[in-house]
């Protein structure tokens, strides 16, 4: 994994006061497309367990994966007793094999050379992959202008472009571009989750410092940037973070 992807052990606490949680509605959906009971799930990259509290709350027995142990360390304690691994996706064992595998904003952060044969490894013949995220954003155009202008110096920007090169405006994101081409993979869909909510600026500069693009900044210039964020925005701001979420079957 690149240093970029283990960055956010050092934010773990900030990771799961700030970041916002996933919906039933999204469990929902992936438990719907399944052809069988999902009673089993691994998850890639679990984080502080975000997704891994939604889908136990839905009865799904989770082994949580997660390399960073600081992460590690938060999810257990916030979803206690709850079956986890501290190990990169590239390590974990494909014995046994699960009704779900699935990635929380996170599958980007897997190998792209092995990450389809061993999630395809990973899932019961007719098994679901799902995999779900968001560019967490404001959503009206001027508090996004004054956000960019504040961020400029010492960012040029804070997303992950997509790992095929797919534009993020396109009609098929990332990764149903490779699952469609993937003879590993059928049936692929690409559904969106509405998320939208308000909240104060300070909460969404505390989101700001869990992001990778800050997190490999200099100590002192991402405070630098933070504080000028804040002082930009307004008091209160909407906040748009729609799930986009891919679903495949395992191929056989």
């Amino acid at each position: 994994m690149t240093p970029r992807a283990l960055s956010f052990g050092s934010a773990a606490a900030a990771y799961e006061r700030f970041r916002p949680g996933y919906p039933d509605a999204l469990v929902e959906r992936v438990l719907a497309y399944g052809t069988g009971p999902m009673r089993t799930a691994l998850e890639i990259g679990a984080g502080t367990g975000k997704a891994t509290r939604a889908f136990v709350r839905h009865g799904v027995e989770v082994l949580a994966s997660e390399p960073d142990p600081l992460m590690l360390a938060e999810l257990r304690r916030q979803v206690p007793g709850a079956a986890t691994q501290q190990a990169t996706f590239e390590e974990v064992s494909t014995e046994p094999t699960y009704d779900l595998v699935y990635a929380a904003a996170s599958l980007h952060w897997t190998d792209s050379a092995t990450r389809w044969r061993r999630i395809a490894a990973l899932l019961r013949p007719g098994g679901t992959l799902a995999s779900f995220g968001a560019p967490i954003q404001l959503a009206t155009a001027a508090d996004r202008a004054t956000y960019e202008a504040a961020r400029s110096p010492y960012l040029d920007h804070d997303f992950i472009p997509s790992p095929d090169g797919t534009p993020a405006d396109a009609a098929l994101e990332w990764p149903g571009t490779e699952l469609m081409g993937s003879d590993l993979f059928t049936d692929v869909q690409q559904v969106v989750v509405e998320r939208r909510w308000s909240g104060t600026a300070a909460e969404y500069v505390g989101y700001l410092s869990t992001v990778s693009a800050y997190l490999q900044l200099p100590s002192e210039r991402r405070a630098e940037a933070l504080r000028q964020v804040a002082a930009a925005l307004p008091e209160r701001v909407e906040i748009s973070g729609d799930l986009t979420v891919h679903l495949a079957r395992r191929a056989g």
